[in-house]
């Protein structure tokens, strides 16, 4: 999994260790990388490999149900959790930035956020269009690993997307991946085949080369209004993932020399610019448009440079995901190690069968089927609840039993799930009982999975929002046909969400409350 991490067709820059998210990495550097895939190779059944911040640094005796490997990346003490001081230590060689999934090795390419952006969708049109996004169109930006989910996912939903991005390179990958459908040449015309999609009620996705800070200005004086508005740049990390306005990115590019001459210039532009898109954003919400944030934290980074009323924007969790987070939802994604597509047929179809009522598991599942390319190894992801996971590891590790699949199955799920992180300006943002920042959640998670016996676990600083902005856990569990596959993947993937459900139950959500109540899940 790691090296299908930093596969040419997975990783935004697999030279550089770099698999998505600005300098979400694998490994801290190569001559890291070759000691942690030695460790692997050398590890016993009743051993675990302790990886710090992408380096290998300890062995230890365990048991056969205790986690292979255990990852900690880019956690700092509090006071000094801030990007200067880990760039800093990331200069020394002392710490990488590991993202959600990229620092723990469930990375699956840009499928790996779209339901999510496909639930978003899908609940926003509930809310405000009547259940139908056919002759909408949304407005974003940003096609990197996370943002080139959207204008897929827009499709699905059944909306014409516009997506601004300011790397041709990106714009190629997502082309060629079928992610998005065409690129326009210039705005006029970018916005010319927009109308004609949506008038005439397809779900065609538009690519458009440019900086976003700039282009939604001229959107607005042309006097056009988008349904719906979002933006997924990496405006978390605005010195290495964000690029401000009037530079070109690239290793040789402006922004590349303004980046290495002058660092806080660059940062000092770069929050300029988001300030400058968030406001535009601002007005086409004061306009009519359907406006949300999508977890990137640019709100909170043009905050920083005078856009004081930033929040009135919202962001997506509370919008529209909570009400799944109180039921246990949340993604749920598998990798068929054997390399085979077909595996991933079997594993749909089984799901199918799982879980015959579930229609929207059953939409989703036909178009992935249909529309979406692997990156690597084959893979799929969907969101599933609690009881829902538990029946579907079980169901995969039978497919393994039986060789109905032709080698074991790995289970993981992003970081961003309904119990396993502490992010005030995303997944906790607006709790009920005011705990958005309270990382104790996390840290029970990551230890509860460990308990468990989840195959890896991983605990880092930072994903999606950048440092000192959230603190979150991943899990990920090897379903190899066994007996003893089966009694971990059933602990792991009923305690994994049930941390959701008792999260919300704490904060005092009626709706997860009665879940709970309903599960028969115990809280003292």
């Amino acid at each position: 999994m790691i090296q299908n991490n930093l596969d040419p067709r997975v990783a935004e820059k697999p030279d550089e260790l770099i698999v998505y998210g600005g300098i979400g990495k694998a490994a801290r550097n190569w001559e890291c990388f070759d000691h942690i895939l030695k460790a692997l190779q050398n590890l016993s059944d009743d051993e675990t490999l302790l990886i710090q911040s992408g380096k290998a640094v300890g062995v230890f005796k365990t048991h056969r149900d205790s986690p292979r490997v255990l990852l900690a990346n880019s956690n700092l003490v509090p006071k000094w959790a801030t990007w200067e001081h880990f760039n800093e230590l990331d200069k020394k060689g002392l710490m990488m930035y590991g993202q959600m999934t990229a620092g723990s090795w469930i990375y699956i390419g840009s499928q790996g956020i779209i339901q999510g952006t496909y639930e978003t969708f899908v609940e926003l049109a509930r809310q405000n269009f009547n259940d139908d996004l056919k002759n909408r169109w949304v407005l974003t930006a940003g096609l990197g690993g996370m943002g080139g989910a959207q204008p897929l996912a827009a499709s699905f939903a059944g909306a014409t997307s516009l997506t601004v991005e300011i790397d041709p390179e990106r714009i190629a990958k997502r082309l060629a991946t079928g992610y998005v459908d065409e690129e326009a040449p210039n705005l006029g015309e970018a916005l010319k085949r927009v109308h004609h999609s949506v008038n005439d009620g397809l779900a065609r996705s538009i690519a458009l080369r440019g900086n976003m800070a700039s282009v939604i200005h001229e959107i607005i004086k042309l006097g056009e209004r988008p349904d719906v508005v979002t933006d997924q740049t990496s405006a978390h990390d605005p010195l290495i993932g964000y690029i401000p306005e009037g530079y070109t990115p690239g290793a040789t590019g402006s922004a590349a020399d303004l980046r290495k001459s002058d660092p806080k210039k660059y940062v000092s532009l770069s929050k300029a610019s988001m300030a400058k898109h968030v406001e535009g954003m601002l007005m086409l919400q004061k306009s009519g448009s359907v406006v949300f944030d999508y977890g990137n934290n640019i709100r909170a980074m043009a905050q920083d440079a005078g856009c004081k009323n930033a929040f009135d924007i919202h962001g997506f969790v509370p919008l529209y995901i909570r009400p799944l987070f109180c039921e246990g939802q949340g993604p749920f994604r598998w990798v068929a190690l054997s390399g085979d597509p077909e595996d991933i047929k079997v594993t749909d179809k089984a799901l199918l069968e799982l879980f015959p009522e579930n229609k929207k598991l059953k939409t989703w599942l036909t178009k992935a089927g249909e529309r979406i390319q692997f990156q690597g190894l084959p893979a799929r992801i969907c969101w599933l609840g609690y009881g829902e996971r538990e029946k579907a590891g079980v169901a995969f590790n039978n497919l393994v039993k039986k060789g109905l699949v032709k080698a074991p199955i790995v289970i993981g799920r992003d970081h961003l799930d309904c119990g396993s992180v502490a992010s005030p300006n995303r997944e906790t943002e607006g709790m009920m009982d005011g705990s958005d920042a309270v990382a104790d959640w996390p840290i029970l998670n990551a230890l509860l999975n460990t308990a468990c016996g989840a195959t890896w676990v991983s605990f880092h600083h930072g994903g999606g929002v950048g440092m000192g902005y959230s603190l979150h856990a991943g899990q990920v569990i090897v379903a190899d046909g066994t007996t003893e596959a089966e009694l971990r993947l059933r602990r792991v993937l009923t305690a994994d969400p049930g941390m959701g459900i008792i999260r919300h139950v704490d904060a005092g959500y009626p709706k997860a409350i009665q879940v709970a109540r309903d599960c028969g899940i115990q809280i003292p």
